[in-house]
């Protein structure tokens, strides 16, 4: 009898201990799943929105920032979060050591949990700046010293300054830029831009000289780059481009001058009004190819991969001449007289022979 009694209290006491367990671990799990409810059921309010759109506000995280410090600098962005809570969070949801740098949009229902996963997948605001293919220098460094998402650091700097800080050699500026759109952080150094627009036409080069012919006049990767830019500046359909650069490494071929009202522009500068007057032809400058012949000493505008291309592998022809034709395309000719006639049929006037 005392056995069974014995028995039974072993067994009660066993039962009351995995109720006691039960009951914690549905405790602890009621917990837990209210914790995480709230990370992302309960909204975090920005006290200042900062962005004209009321659905969105913008906040930034700065590079290299622990945990507290990023809290910190969302409180003084108008996001109130209890430090505490916000590590707390970010560890339990595994994103502690995962939280990117940048500018963020951020919806203003949006939940600490929502915002945590936002920045740890790192999404992002991005900016961006066109190159365009035949743009000069001049016009780069306004369109770059005018975007409002960029760090400027090179406005007011020389050529020669920001060669140094690219780490380059060229004689300026001009050209050595790779025409394309450029993705960035705001508050990006405008330098960086610079940076990748060098290295992607350096790659660019690089690729075309090392296809280089025998026969070409070009001698330096630099002469090649003045050339795609003169190319560039020329081609008015892009069809005709390789026939465009088969006219000036003809004439380079012959020692004739190039002839090339672009070149004229560009050595009058920013200044020039639009108007090209037989005055500017007979000023003798290191560009005016009517006076000088060769190529000038250094690109005059941001060639693209097509007028590179067209450069390194001209069509292969032995035309000397072309005249616009006014429907943005060109006629070449290959003599002096069947020029002369294209230029009377396609201008219905007497026309310099510039090419």
């Amino acid at each position: 009898m005392s056995r069974k009694i014995q028995g039974s209290r072993r067994f009660n006491k066993n039962n009351t201990l995995g109720q006691r367990l039960r009951a914690w671990l549905y405790g602890l799990l009621a917990v837990i799943g209210i914790f995480y409810s709230g990370i992302f059921l309960w909204p975090v309010v920005p006290s200042n929105p900062n962005v004209a759109d009321l659905l969105v506000y913008k906040v930034k995280v700065k590079p290299q920032s622990g945990l507290a410090s990023i809290s910190g600098q969302l409180e003084e962005q108008g996001v109130s979060t209890n430090s505490i809570v916000f590590q707390v969070s970010a560890r339990a949801l595994l994103v502690g050591s995962k939280l990117k740098p940048g500018t963020y949009l951020l919806p203003t229902s949006a939940s600490l949990g929502t915002i945590l996963l936002q920045i740890a997948r790192g999404d992002r605001v991005k900016e961006s700046i066109a190159i365009v293919p035949g743009m000069t220098i001049w016009q780069l460094r306004q369109l770059v010293d005018a975007h409002p998402s960029l760090l400027h650091q090179t406005k007011g700097m020389s050529p020669k300054e920001i060669l140094q800080k690219l780490n380059l050699s060229y004689p300026g500026l001009e050209g050595i830029f790779m025409p394309d759109t450029y993705i960035f952080d705001p508050d990006e150094s405008d330098i960086e831009i610079y940076r990748r627009a060098s290295q992607a036409m350096q790659k660019q080069l690089s690729y075309a000289w090392s296809q280089k012919e025998a026969n070409s006049p070009l001698k330096t990767p630099y002469e090649l780059l003045t050339l795609a830019s003169i190319v560039e500046k020329e081609t008015g359909r892009s069809a005709d481009r390789g026939l465009v650069a088969a006219v000036f490494t003809n004439r380079l071929n012959k020692g004739m001058m190039l002839q090339t009202d672009p070149t004229v522009i560009y050595g009058i500068g920013p200044q020039f009004d639009g108007n090209l007057r037989k005055a500017d032809l007979r000023k003798d400058n290191p560009y005016n190819t009517y006076m000088r012949k060769g190529l000038p000493p250094t690109p005059i505008a941001m060639p693209s991969k097509e007028s590179i291309q067209a450069a390194i592998h001209p069509a292969v022809s032995n035309v000397l001449f072309f005249v616009a034709k006014g429907d943005g395309s060109s006629h070449f000719s290959q003599s002096l007289s069947e020029h002369e006639r294209a230029v009377d049929q396609y201008q219905r006037k007497p026309s310099r022979t510039s090419h």
